[in-house]
């Protein structure tokens, strides 16, 4: 709630008065955030009191030093210039006070870490030292004379040979805000850490350092060892403001807690240690302080829950748990208060051990109590719909109403245990409208299975129909299930399959036909119609026939031989039947070469369970030099698992039959009409590509004196002497016949 500040706040500006030296820091922290490769952002946020610090405290920049762990070594000072200047905001403006009101000044710069100076295995520190605190402090000793080191240790950028990169943790903002005394003040100091590091907090004491009064802000920041402020008597590190309890952290989420029992201005810190894999790696300080004044009363609200259903009486936290059972009244009726006059309430609905997803909007969120024209009790309603469930299970719902307090507000919080029961739900059924007769099914390749499936709900409640498989998804095989029609409680499909060669490897397919209702959008399993189908396959190999001679039975023994003269035509007829009537095909295929090269053809037709194949061979010469000419007479059945035929058979040109060459050594060119030529009719003969191509001779001085191109030639010997000649035969394919012949007149 708002309310209005005069008597306290001229004490409270008295309590706040600078003092004769410029007193002016509130706290502040370093932070090191690891950028790219070895350059890190070094950054240093001071908290100034901007009502009671003098303007002239206000540094440019601010000077770090870092040193080496262990050692206390100087590393290198890093000067850090001012980026920004802004107000820490308060938690609830309308809560605001005019005494109290914070800088946030920031001074960071970029530095490059290389692993030859920043790799020693102690690791490292940095420090900032500056004087000096507010003077009106009420828990340290001579606290206008105290100064502030801003303390950060970091690991070597460099671990057993490998780069080590860290960033330190950034606690959240600081606080705002003032606490009121005999009140519970609560406030977030937990941080956030870039690379998931653990974190854990403790309160510890601040630290003093070297800078005072003479020399607030020191050229540079002295090594560890640094001093300590001086607690007043009573006070510890443990204690370090009086309240019940005291002021503490919660050692993991770093949530401040205090009830002060004394007003004034009490400085505190608090240190966030970074963990990872159980090792202490690095450590964060931050320096602050907290305002404690008396405050206005202020009441804390009042929430009472009623449940549903009359008579509705009011729920007793710890002792009832509400059971919501369908069909009934489902609704929590919230009813909150303030004895305060002009108190604005926010009402919260936080789930504990359920999704807060589920927990349904109030019809009323916030209003004013006690106002003019305003009631004094405010009613909300919470109601859960029909299907809401909690499984079983109780389910926690805290209802929290918080007023518009100062400095914090006050709630009431009452925790609801309850139950939610689901409406009762039948389980559908699943059935095959003029199914098969008796199961499982039998089938085969070929064959289409369809089935009209049915499901009904006697709650009519819409149904699904799902189609499943065991072990295998009907996908696969091709089988689905087609929606027809849907109504209430009823709903129809068609299982449709077309058994196919998919279906062979598995045999029994056990379909599985599942209906289900989900009346509250959670699906439930009703009722499952399992559907066996056995496919059935055989295959009977086919048989090949045909005009070739007969194979041999002997599977070593050579395929049979078709020999044919050049220009002689062969043909040969090939039959192929199937028992199963299945689709053949007949084809015959050339070893390493194609058979219209080699003037071969093959052609066939036929009908289920049979076909007709006719081969033709005409012989070229295109097949000489190439014998035998293997072709592979193949007959396949169309099935799920073929079995070919085959028959290989060979094929050669006949060579024409050659005389012995007995060519003559001597003739007579003397006209006796007994030996008077030359000539040579037992060459071998013409084929294909080997031709006589000339015939040549020569006298023994290498002279030619006869040349003819005439297989038939006859050479008289007129004109030569008496001797020996020397003659060359030479054929196209490059073969030759040499010899000689004697000339006798």
């Amino acid at each position: 709630m708002i309310w209005y500040r005069y008597a306290w706040l001229g004490l409270l500006l008295l309590l706040l008065a600078p003092r004769a030296r410029a007193t002016h820091i509130v706290g502040g922290e370093l932070d090191l955030q690891h950028q790219s490769g070895n350059q890190y952002r070094l950054t240093l946020t001071l908290y100034f009191d901007a009502v009671n610090g003098s303007s002239g405290a206000l540094d440019n920049d601010a000077t770090a030093g870092i040193f080496e762990r262990g050692t206390n070594r100087r590393v290198r000072d890093v000067t850090l210039p001012l980026v920004g200047n802004t107000f820490v905001p308060y938690t609830s403006v309308a809560c605001a006070i005019g005494s109290l009101s914070t800088r946030k000044l920031v001074y960071s710069s970029l530095i490059e870490m290389t692993p030859a100076q920043y790799g020693a295995a102690s690791g490292y520190y940095v420090a900032v030292e500056r004087c000096c605190r507010n003077g009106v402090i009420n828990n340290i000793v001579l606290p206008g004379d105290a100064g502030q080191t801003y303390y950060l240790e970091f690991p070597a950028v460099v671990r057993n040979g490998q780069a080590f990169r860290n960033s330190s943790p950034r606690i959240f903002p600081p606080l705002s805000d003032y606490a009121c005394i005999n009140e519970l003040f609560y406030f977030d100091f937990g941080g956030q850490d870039a690379d998931g590091d653990s974190l854990v907090y403790e309160m510890a004491t601040p630290l003093n350092g070297h800078a005072n009064t003479l020399t607030p802000r020191p050229g540079q920041a002295q090594p560890a060892p640094y001093r300590e402020i001086t607690w007043q008597t009573g006070l510890s590190v443990s204690n370090q403001m009086p309240g019940a309890p005291t002021l503490s952290v919660d050692r993991s989420t770093g949530r401040l807690t205090v009830r002060p029992t004394r007003q004034g201005l009490f400085v505190f810190a608090v240190k966030c240690l970074e963990y990872r894999r159980g090792v202490k790696i690095g450590e964060v300080r931050r320096d602050f302080q907290l305002l404690v004044i008396s405050c206005p009363r202020n009441q804390t609200p009042q929430l009472t829950v009623r449940p549903p259903g009359p008579p509705r009486g009011t729920y007793r936290e710890g002792r009832d748990t509400l059971r919501l059972l369908p069909g009934q009244n489902r609704c929590l009726r919230l009813n909150f208060t303030d004895i305060d006059p002009a108190s604005a309430l926010q009402l919260e609905l936080r789930a504990i051990n359920f999704a807060q997803n589920l927990v349904p909007a109030p019809t009323l969120r916030q209003g004013t109590v006690r106002a003019p024209g305003q009631p004094d009790t405010l009613t909300s309603e919470i109601c859960f719909p029909a299907c809401f469930s909690s499984g079983g299970k109780v389910f926690l719902l805290d209802v929290i109403v918080a007023d518009n307090g100062c400095s914090l507000p006050r709630r009431d919080t009452v925790r609801v245990a309850f139950t939610a029961d689901a409406p009762p739900n039948q389980l559908p059924t699943v059935a095959l409208v003029g199914g098969p007769a008796t199961l499982p099914v039998q089938a085969q390749v070929g064959d289409v299975l369809e089935f009209e499936v049915q499901g009904l709900d006697a709650d009519l409640d819409a149904v699904t129909l799902e189609l499943t498989g065991r072990g295998f998804t009907p996908a696969q095989v091709g089988a689905q299930l087609v929606a027809v029609s849907s109504a209430p409680g009823r709903t129809v499909a068609r299982f449709r399959w077309q058994v196919d060669c998919r279906a062979v490897e598995r045999g029994l397919h056990e379909f599985q036909l599942v209906a289900a209702a989900n009346p509250c959008q959670q699906r439930q399993a009703s009722a499952t119609l399992l559907l066996p189908v056995q496919v059935n396959y055989r295959n009977t190999a086919p048989r090949l026939a045909s005009t070739f001679p007969p194979a041999s039975p002997n599977p070593a023994d050579p395929p049979v031989l078709i020999r044919l003269p050049i220009g002689g035509v062969y043909e040969a007829t090939l039959d192929g039947t199937d028992a199963d009537l299945d689709g053949l095909t007949l084809t015959a295929v050339g070893t390493n070469f194609e058979l219209a090269a080699m003037g071969m053809s093959m052609s066939s037709r036929g009908a289920p369970g049979s076909t007709t194949g006719k081969f033709v061979w005409q012989a070229t010469c295109a097949g000489v030099g190439q014998e035998p000419l293997e072709v592979t007479f193949t007959l396949a059945d169309n099935t799920c698992r073929p079995v070919p035929q085959q028959r290989v058979v060979h094929f050669a040109v006949e060579r024409p039959t050659a005389p012995e060459f007995v060519p003559p050594n001597v003739f007579t060119p003397n006209n006796d009409g007994r030996n008077d030529y030359f000539e040579l009719p037992t060459l071998p003969p013409d084929f294909c590509e080997q031709r006589f191509a000339s015939v040549s001779v020569f006298s023994r001085w290498g002279n030619k004196v006869y040349q003819s191109a005439d297989r038939a030639f006859r050479w008289n010997g007129k004109g030569v002497p008496e001797g020996v000649y020397y003659y060359l035969v030479e054929y196209t394919d490059g073969r030759s016949f040499k010899g000689t012949v004697t000339v006798i007149p």
